[in-house]
């Protein structure tokens, strides 16, 4: 315990000699590290994707300096410090696990399993305040992790099919929908029932246990992967790919599935 804190104390010190002797340090502000972090975040998802320990531990060091950087400004107009984030961060977990931490009155809560935890979870939430248990999504999450989390949120509150089958049968409804829309050629309707299409399979995933947003990224570096070995090919070859037809190019592309492992 000694080491981390000690580690956790250095890397404080080395933010506050940044912020008063660096040029570069000293001009960032709240909103001017936003797009910065992000892009921190998205590095470490990289990283987790390729299962790179090495990287996921740098990684995570770029996002905690930047969880030091906000609270330091933070602390210079008086507002919180990184002690405030941690307490209040320790505080909030104390209250959503009451199955591990006693009540006041040395209670504790009794949950069956995780979906029990995540239906308490939900109600906690409501009692500090929230006033819908959907507030917890983020607006600018992407697409499919957003509609992920809504539905996450949405059983939490109790409001879910009962079965996959009956998923499934919303999926062929909202697809069949899709297809109506595409023979009328109304573009504005199209987008709409495309989006109840992913939505219905997202949900469908989710009763799966699967992840989309993982199983359509691993489709995309597998397209990726055999895309490129398919350049390559080609290229070796002394052409370009516009030089080809797409017969030709099935080839290299059925090339490219027989060197996957």
């Amino acid at each position: 315990m000694e080491e981390k804190l000690n580690a956790f104390k250095r890397i404080c010190t080395i933010m506050d000699e940044l912020r008063t002797q660096c040029p570069w340090d000293k001009k960032q502000t709240i909103e001017s590290l936003r797009h910065l972090t992000i892009e921190e975040v998205y590095e470490l998802s990289d990283a987790i994707l390729d299962n790179n320990l090495e990287e996921v531990k740098k990684e995570l060091g770029d996002i905690m300096l930047h969880l030091i950087f906000y609270s330091r400004i933070a602390e210079e107009k008086n507002l919180f410090n990184i002690a405030d984030v941690i307490n209040t961060e320790c505080e909030k977990l104390i209250s959503r696990h009451p199955h591990i931490y006693p009540a006041a009155d040395g209670q504790k809560t009794v949950v069956a399993d995780e979906e029990e935890v995540k239906r308490n979870w939900e109600k906690l939430k409501m009692k500090e305040g929230k006033i819908s248990v959907l507030e917890g999504v983020p607006r600018s999450l992407p697409s499919m992790v957003k509609a992920q989390r809504i539905q996450e949120k949405a059983r939490g509150a109790g409001f879910d099919w009962e079965k996959p089958e009956q998923v499934w049968e919303k999926v062929e409804e909202e697809f069949s929908e899709f297809q109506e829309a595409v023979s009328r050629k109304n573009q504005q309707e199209m987008t709409d029932e495309l989006g109840d299409v992913f939505f219905a399979l997202i949900n469908y995933a989710r009763f799966h246990n699967l992840n989309p947003d993982e199983a359509l990224e691993r489709t995309n570096r597998k397209f990726i992967s055999r895309f490129r070995y398919m350049e390559d090919k080609v290229r070796e070859s002394g052409k370009t790919l516009h030089e080809l037809s797409l017969s030709q190019m099935d080839v290299y592309w059925n090339q490219a599935k027989t060197t996957e492992i």
